[in-house]
């Protein structure tokens, strides 16, 4: 295998993950529940230990859903949900007070039909909460045996260390791949220093980096995409233009565009860790193959010249949505 395994809080999760979120919502109308549980079962298969939920997906139903289908391969997979972000009355809220953060656990190992999570990640730092105490609640469900290990998402470099003081952290799970590189500004050398782990989120700029040319005018009305600058105007039309140097690329490297996307993260370090998600079986299969995808350093320059901060037009959140998040920003020219 090209691609080494990864691992977080000392266990073996392989080279990526599955993403899990669009089973349940955010890109439009989500597969029925047998072509959901169809694609959990053929990534067991295919050999995918890494499964990654939250309590907002669905507002509970993506839990749900893995629970039922999940739970006869539950000792040979690795569990992982959300906490401090849930649907309350068909509404986002972020709560991460000690006692919302002990309630969601306990609805979520519930859900998940299991008696302990393997990775448990504050899915937003709620700023009203002290980042030590959300986290200090984390470590008290750790004790517990609710939960084995603790993540992050969305934070900066300055938030893990804090965090990290209180209880060990596994991993930080941020948006990253060759259009978002928030990572780099500071909180990937963390998790390395930290030995955490970089879980990638939308390593595929959301379905952009792929050989599927995106439409947003065809996107349906609860596309979160629709509500992102990258993929509205002027925006999205410069950066189609990437696409034909980027597919070329995939060409010369003899793989698919979604492979090249995924094997560029793969090389980035041995603690980064891609978890694709897709409603496809084909796209599951084909994203699994970046695996065996090298790059050599060449390729590797002219792939990151093409796509970086500098030529990737607009921000990747709209204001409301960046709001709440609390990774480090490039500065703008």
């Amino acid at each position: 295998m090209v691609a080494a395994d990864r691992s977080i809080a000392g266990v073996t999760v392989g080279p990526q993950g599955l993403g899990c979120m669009n089973l349940s919502h955010a890109y439009g109308a989500p597969p029925t529940l047998p072509a959901a549980a169809a694609l959990l079962r053929r990534a067991v298969e295919l050999g995918v230990r890494y499964f990654d939920s939250a309590a907002l997906y669905g507002f509970g139903s993506n839990e749900a859903l893995l629970g039922e289908v999940l739970a006869p391969h539950r000792q040979n997979i690795f569990l992982a949900s959300k906490c401090g972000l849930s649907g309350v009355d068909g509404r986002r809220v972020i709560d991460g007070r000690p006692e919302a953060l002990r309630r969601t656990c306990l609805e979520s190992l519930a859900r998940l039909r299991t008696e302990v999570i393997d990775l448990y990640y504050l899915h937003r730092w709620d700023r009203r909460v002290p980042i030590e105490d959300s986290v200090g609640e984390l470590s008290r469900l750790v004790a517990a045996g609710y939960i084995r290990a603790i993540g992050l998402s969305e934070v900066s470099a300055a938030t893990l260390r804090r965090a990290h003081a209180v209880h060990p952290i596994a991993a930080v799970q941020s948006e990253y791949s060759l259009w978002t590189r928030n990572p780099e500004l500071g909180v990937l050398d963390e998790c390395r220093r930290l030995g955490a782990a970089l879980v990638a989120f939308s390593p595929l700029a959301r379905g952009f980096l792929t050989d599927i040319t995106i439409e947003p005018a065809a996107l349906l009305p609860k596309d979160l995409r629709r509500d992102m600058p990258r993929f509205s105007a002027p925006h999205f039309a410069a950066n189609l233009r990437l696409l034909t140097g980027f597919r070329a690329l995939a060409r010369e490297a003899g793989c698919t565009p979604a492979q090249l996307g995924l094997a560029w993260l793969l090389q980035k370090a041995p603690n980064v860790f891609p978890i694709p998600g897709t409603t496809s079986i084909a796209h599951l299969e084909d994203n699994l193959g970046a695996s065996q995808v090298a790059l050599d350093a060449d390729l590797l320059a002219r792939l990151e010249a093409l796509i970086n901060p500098a030529t990737v037009s607009g921000p990747r959140y709209s204001a409301a949505a960046q709001a709440d998040i609390d990774t480090e920003e490039p500065t703008a020219a």
